[in-house]
């Protein structure tokens, strides 16, 4: 066969198409891979924004609300990390006073703080849910695509030994989809890489912020107790007086 009248589509899809079925099956996993990594992105930076933005409203709402207007700014944000750590606070709260009504302060402030803590690992373990994938697509990609790569050209040296020709028109196309194959890979783990940085710092800023709010919260408490306990001392010593009087 006259090797000037063979033709190459060194297209995308001309290169998917001609390679290998090995080299096939790489470039298909990573391009699965990359839109997966995608869709993750995307969903955690939509999960992060609203978040953030609900985290302030509820956050603003509570601060400015008397006692009898938090549980409305939790309604309005239930859904809320920052929400759902208050609302373990208020369980515990509730239930500590019902059954150890003469539990110790220190007591108290224990079992609020770590109910709340066990409900923000909640809380967080839900954000970071799939990043592990962004993780492994990040540093592995470009390996597959390299062991892709390492297999075409292998193919190609071999189509070289068969033809005994070593001209460019053999030779080139066989290299070419080898090298797509370590491109792809490049393509999915970039934008991985890349996001899984990012991601991972928001929702470090998230776990700051709603570290700070169970502390105030906490703090808030403590003011809360702190003044039930001088008033039942102030009705206690007033009690004691009208009996001696």
């Amino acid at each position: 066969m006259d090797e000037s009248l063979v033709t190459t589509d060194l297209s995308l899809m001309g290169l998917f198409s001609e390679a290998d079925l090995v080299v096939k099956l790489v470039m298909l996993g990573l391009m699965i891979a990359s839109v997966i990594s995608w869709a993750i992105i995307f969903e955690k930076l939509i999960l992060i924004k609203l978040v953030n933005r609900n985290a302030i409203k509820f956050y603003r709402d509570f601060w400015s609300s008397n006692i009898n207007d938090i549980d409305a700014a939790y309604r309005n944000s239930r859904n809320n990390p920052m929400a759902k750590i208050f609302n373990a606070g208020i369980k515990e709260w509730n239930t500590t006073f019902k059954i150890h009504k003469n539990m110790s302060i220190d007591g108290v402030k224990g079992r609020i703080e770590k109910a709340m803590n066990v409900q923000m690992n909640i809380e967080l373990d839900k954000l970071e849910k799939k990043l592990l994938f962004l993780a492994s697509v990040g540093s592995t990609a470009p390996f597959i695509g390299l062991f892709g790569t390492v297999y075409g050209i292998m193919n190609s040296f071999s189509a070289i030994a068969t033809s005994k020709s070593t001209n460019l028109t053999v030779v080139a196309p066989g290299i070419a989809e080898a090298l797509f194959a370590t491109a792809i890979g490049l393509f999915a783990a970039i934008p991985a890489v890349m996001f899984y940085n990012k991601i991972s710092s928001d929702i470090a800023r998230v776990t700051s912020n709603l570290e700070n709010f169970s502390d105030e919260f906490i703090n808030y408490f403590s003011r809360q107790i702190d003044a039930q306990m001088v008033a039942e001392d102030v009705d206690d010593n007033y009690q004691t007086d009208e009996e001696e009087f």
